[in-house]
């Protein structure tokens, strides 16, 4: 896994640096965005290991600000134990930052469920990446985020030690919007 992701962004920042990619980033106003994403882990030395997936769906309401919704199952393998999974259902905001024509940084937030077949609790957190475009209208993307959770709002400060890390790699795809180009002034 983790030498196809170094390919994949070698892959991405030589052939925009080296020009072979004519691309123009596509966040634009009106643009809709499906993005499919995953990650995996497995701590040495331990009994367990992790599965995420990610598949969602993000509205641009300017070129730079985004809204959107993810669907997540995270699935835990666990030796000798009961697998566990849970998954998230969040909205999100993100804010789109123009490097260059290619690379797009974002910043943002969630708010949703986290939910299995024993429980359901909310969730929230921070999130970021950078979305590095291999053509018009698409593009790979590498993100991160931190979900908390919490059962009572004034429960959230007692549980920010006890969230989850969330590294993705994944792909996204942009169609429609307004504007004759891509660029911003």
């Amino acid at each position: 896994m983790k030498k196809v992701f170094l390919s994949l962004v070698s892959w991405a920042l030589i052939s925009s640096l080296a020009g072979v990619a004519t691309v123009a980033a596509a966040p634009r106003q009106g643009a809709n965005e499906l993005q499919v994403s995953g990650g995996a882990f497995h701590t040495q030395d331990s009994d367990t290991g992790n599965l995420n997936l990610d598949l969602s769906y993000g509205y641009y309401l300017s070129p730079g600000w985004q809204l959107g919704l993810r669907q997540a199952l995270n699935f835990e393998f666990v030796d000798n134990g009961r697998d566990q999974w849970t998954a998230t259902t969040a909205p999100f905001v993100n804010y789109h930052f123009r490097v260059t024509d290619i690379i797009v940084p974002y910043l943002g937030a969630f708010i949703g469920a986290a939910w299995n077949d024993q429980d359901i609790t909310g969730t929230l957190g921070p999130q970021v990446g950078v979305k590095f475009f291999v053509h018009d209208q698409a593009f790979l993307n590498l993100g991160y985020r931190y979900e908390w959770f919490w059962d009572k709002f004034k429960r959230i400060n007692n549980n920010a030690d006890n969230g989850n890390h969330v590294f993705n790699i994944g792909v996204g795809f942009m169609w429609g919007g307004s504007g004759a180009g891509t660029r911003r002034p």
